[in-house]
C-alpha cells in the first residue's frame, strides 16, 4: 500500500495542507505559521486546534512541510519539533517556502522561481537545488513586490493624503479605520506584515484607476529591478511566479517581462498543485 503523505505550504498568513492518499489529494487550511512570531508550543497548539480535527483519525506516514522562515535552520528545527509533537509516528521533512515554489514551478527543470505573496523571494533553481538566492530581508527593509510592500504603499498614499477624493472615499468605505488605529496595528500589534498585506486587496478591487495602476506597477518593478536583474541566468531561462499577488496581477507581470525581455513561465496562485505532482 502506498504511504499517506501530508504536504504543507505555509506562508505568514495562511497554510494549505494537502493529504495525498490512494491517488487522491484533498486540501485543508489553517492560519499561517511564521516561526519568527510563534514558538514550538504555539505551533503545536495551532495544529492540534486547526488541523488535527480535519484529518480525523488518518495515520500520516510522511510530512513534507514547506514554510516561510524555514531557510533559517533554527526555525526549521523549531517547526519540525512542533510537527513531531503532533504527528509522532510520521517521517517529517521541513524546508523553506522558496523550495516549494522552485519544485512546484520548475519540477526537475532549471529556472528562476519567485514568490509574490505576503512576502517576496526569488531564486535560481538548477532542477534539484537552489543555487542562488537574492536575499529576502523581510517586510521592513525589503519584500519588494509583496502584499506587505504594496499594502504599505496603499497606507502611505492614504496617510499622506495622496489619494484623490474618489479613491479616498473608496478606501474609507472599505476600511473603517483611522491614523491612530493603523499606526497601532503596524507598530504595536503582532503580525504587522499580515496586516499590511491585507491592504493589497484594495489595489485588486480598484484596478483601472491610474494611482492604483502606478502603485502595482512600481511595486512589482521594484522586485524586477532589485532582484530579477541580478540573475545572469534570467536572460536564458524562464521566470515563474507563485503567490496571491503574482496571480492577481499576472497581467502586470507579463507586461514587465516583455519590457525587460524575460521569458515568463508559469504563474500559480499557490504552489500546491505543483508540489503534489512533484511528490507523486
Amino acid at each position: 500500500m502506498s504511504s499517506i503523505k501530508l504536504i504543507a505550504d505555509s506562508g505568514a498568513t495562511k497554510a494549505e495542507w494537502c493529504l495525498v492518499a490512494n491517488g487522491k489529494a484533498k486540501s485543508y487550511f489553517t492560519q499561517g505559521i511564521s516561526p519568527y512570531f510563534l514558538n514550538t508550543e504555539q505551533i503545536a497548539e495551532l495544529l492540534i486546534r486547526e488541523l488535527k480535527p480535519k484529518l480525523k483519525s488518518v495515520q500520516v506516514d510522511e510530512i513534507y512541510y514547506y514554510g516561510t522562515g524555514c531557510a533559517n535552520p533554527n526555525n526549521a528545527k523549531l517547526v519540525k519539533k512542533a510537527i513531531q509533537k503532533v504527528f509522532g509516528d510520521a517521517e517529517v521533512n521541513v524546508t523553506h517556502d522558496l523550495m516549494a515554489a522552485a519544485r512546484a514551478l520548475c519540477g526537475t527543470q532549471k529556472g528562476i522561481a519567485c514568490i509574490l505573496g505576503t512576502g517576496s523571494n526569488s531564486c535560481f533553481y538548477d532542477g534539484r537545488k537552489i543555487v542562488k538566492n537574492s536575499p529576502g530581508i523581510g517586510y521592513i527593509l525589503g519584500d519588494e513586490g509583496s502584499g506587505a510592500y504594496l499594502g504599505k504603499k496603499v497606507i502611505q498614499y492614504y496617510l499622506y493624503n495622496t489619494f484623490d477624493d474618489d479613491l479616498r472615499a473608496r478606501f474609507d468605505a472599505t476600511y473603517v479605520t483611522n491614523t491612530v488605529e493603523i499606526l497601532e496595528n503596524v507598530y504595536k500589534k503582532p503580525l504587522p506584515n499580515r496586516y499590511l498585506a491585507g491592504f493589497a486587496k484594495f489595489l485588486a478591487d480598484n484596478r483601472g484607476h491610474y494611482m492604483v495602476e502606478n502603485i502595482i506597477e512600481d511595486g512589482l518593478n521594484d522586485f524586477f529591478f532589485s532582484h530579477l536583474c541580478k540573475y545572469r541566468e534570467i536572460w536564458t531561462l524562464p521566470v515563474s511566479f507563485a503567490g496571491g499577488v503574482a496571480f492577481g496581477f499576472k497581467d502586470v507581470l507579463k507586461e514587465l517581462c516583455n519590457a525587460y525581455e524575460f521569458e515568463l513561465g508559469k504563474v500559480l496562485k499557490t504552489p500546491m498543485s505543483g508540489l503534489v505532482e512533484y511528490h507523486r
